[in-house]
């Protein structure tokens, strides 16, 4: 084999190296320039990048802010499961965005305010289900104290079968077999009786769902058989004695039963917000809730009501965050009737501000006046001194109009409620206008009507007031002066008034509605209200724009082409309708 083929190939000449060297070091320095323009460029396009996807992050999260804000105003059974629906969309979006640019989520992306609200009442519940828990082991209930204590941390184990077991001894004075057994041992049952164990209904009961009872002569079995508790006597004699407290009409078993209805309240309501895709908050709001408010305000057989039970159960229901949820609580309190229906109208009075004439207002007066009595003032003022200003006065107003009693003793029951109530003013603005001229009382009466529709009252509560008078007072004067409150007021407040006169709330026609809206027609298109007819003209027009088929715009019509045809015609050419 030869010295070439095995040989290494020959070195370049070092004539040739000295040659290109210089171009060789050129070529290297370029290429350093053009690597480090790519870096630069790289940067750049990551930068950019990354840009646009924290701007992707907060235009999205801005998207769903908005649209959980407009859910709120959905019915109530659709914005949990809605609102669920957008934060886990809204989660899942921000962990994509987020792995393609860092690798993980920002801290500080933007939250809608409804979750943030949802956020914040979770951590009050869980701080108030732990203070609910140390209020009810420091009044020596009943309960195992471990149960009690995982529910700081564990609150879902309040809906297990075994504190559901607990509840239920707590409740009826019973205490589960398991423990028994658990904590003194088979040879305890002696003192015992199964309630649960039936020969007809229930012959063969789960072990774990025996409940027992102390048998009445519990004193004498423990002196029988000493060691039938073991080394715990003093722990099962605390038991019993527990037990019998809590059944007892005390102010210790009070207590007990307050921080148990208020930890139950934080428990389903905590859950609830946990579990808004699968809860239904007709069961939650409507069924659970409503009881342990009534149990905790109505104690014993008390015919009255404690404020500070119910400043206490106002404070439960500020948890709710739904303002509809929380008169969905209270609205199915006082199902029966009695006290409890009076705690209705206290917790709903005590937050809204209603009119005398609003059905609530004159059913609460139909309560606490029985047909055919008449209450003592004092009776009354006790309710009413429950109530908010607002509501004090206006039911004064609506016992003095009421059907339950004669119109003399009704006045004088009203004046004697204002007094008790310290209402000075008003019992002066009553007695003066019992001696006020036909004239007077009219304007009285007409300006209250026009209170009525300032405060942005409904249509339905506005004409029942105005029926109420005209039915009562019906003349040319009448009839004018509530053309001048109406036209005084917004054209579409005339407009949907006009168009309930015909019937009655109970759907018979109103045998006024003729006469009265044939003068209220005449006098639209009568060259002397041509101020009030372009008003109405205007209003009705730009209703025509927005939706051509409007209830309130076609009855409208309807009801004025059924007293004046010509001026029906009028009107639509005006508007623009007959064109359409």
């Amino acid at each position: 084999m030869s010295q070439n083929e095995n040989g290494s190939t020959p070195g370049a000449p070092v004539e040739e190296i000295q040659r290109d060297w210089h171009g060789l070091t050129l070529r290297l320095q370029q290429l350093e320039t053009e690597c480090g323009a790519l870096e630069r460029e790289n940067k750049d396009l990551r930068s950019l990048v990354e840009r646009v996807i924290e701007h992707r992050q907060k235009s999205h999260g801005e998207l769903v802010n908005l649209l959980a804000t407009l859910v709120t105003k959905l019915p109530i059974n659709d914005v949990g499961v809605v609102v669920a629906r957008l934060v886990e969309h809204n989660v899942h979006v921000n962990e994509v965005c987020a792995s393609l640019a860092k690798g993980k989520l920002d801290d500080n992306l933007l939250q809608p305010a409804i979750l943030k609200q949802i956020d914040k009442t979770k951590r009050d519940l869980l701080a108030a289900i732990k203070t609910a828990v140390a209020d009810l082991l420091a009044q020596d209930a009943p309960f195992e104290a471990g149960l009690l204590e995982s529910l700081g941390e564990q609150p879902e184990n309040f809906f297990s079968p075994a504190f559901s077991r607990a509840n239920r001894g707590f409740v009826k004075a019973q205490v589960p077999r398991e423990r028994i057994i658990r904590e003194f041992g088979e040879q305890s049952l002696v003192f015992f009786k199964d309630v649960t164990t039936d020969v007809k209904f229930n012959p063969r009961p789960k072990p774990e769902e025996i409940m027992l009872a102390f048998k009445p002569d519990f004193a004498e079995l423990l002196a029988q058989n000493p060691g039938a508790a073991g080394a715990r006597r003093a722990e099962f004699e605390a038991l019993h004695q527990a037990v019998s407290q809590s059944r007892e009409p005390s102010e210790k078993s009070r207590a007990q039963k307050s921080a148990f209805l208020r930890l139950s309240f934080f428990l389903e309501l905590l859950h609830y917000y946990e579990n808004q895709s699968t809860e239904s908050p007709d069961v939650v709001f409507a069924q659970r809730l409503p009881p342990l408010i009534e149990q905790l305000v109505i104690t014993g057989d008390s015919e009255l009501l404690d404020e500070k039970l119910i400043e206490s159960a106002e404070k439960l229901l500020a948890h709710i965050i739904s303002e509809d949820q929380r008169k969905a609580v209270v609205n199915n309190i006082g199902k029966p009737g009695g006290l409890a229906r009076i705690l209705r109208y206290t917790l709903t009075f005590r937050m809204e501000e209603l009119s005398d004439i609003d059905p609530l207002t004159v059913e609460c007066i139909k309560q606490i006046i029985p047909q055919g009595v008449v209450p003592t003032a004092r009776s009354i003022v006790t309710v009413l001194r429950l109530f908010n200003p607002h509501m004090q006065k206006s039911c004064i107003r609506a016992i003095m109009v009421t059907d339950r009693l004669r119109k003399e003793a009704a006045e004088k029951l009203g004046k004697a409620v204002a007094k008790e109530l310290g209402l000075e003013e008003m019992v002066a603005r009553i007695t003066e206008q019992t001696t006020l001229s036909p004239e007077r009382e009219r304007e009285h009466a007409w300006n209250h009507i026009k209170d009525i529709i300032a405060s942005r009252a409904t249509p339905n509560e506005v004409i029942a007031t105005i029926r109420k008078r005209l039915h009562g007072n019906y003349d040319a004067d009448e009839v004018k002066a509530c053309w001048i409150v109406l036209t005084d007021a917004d054209p579409m407040v005339f407009v949907r008034v006009f168009c309930l006169f015909p019937y009655l709330p109970d759907g018979q026609p109103d045998p006024l509605a003729r006469a009265i809206l044939e003068t209220f027609v005449t006098r639209l298109t009568h060259e002397k209200y041509a101020e009030v007819y372009t008003k109405t003209v205007h209003a009705l027009k730009n209703l025509f724009k927005v939706k051509a088929d409007s209830p309130a715009l076609v009855n409208f019509i309807s009801l004025t082409k059924w007293v004046d045809p010509v001026a029906a015609e009028r009107i639509s050419q005006d508007i623009g309708m007959t064109a359409h």
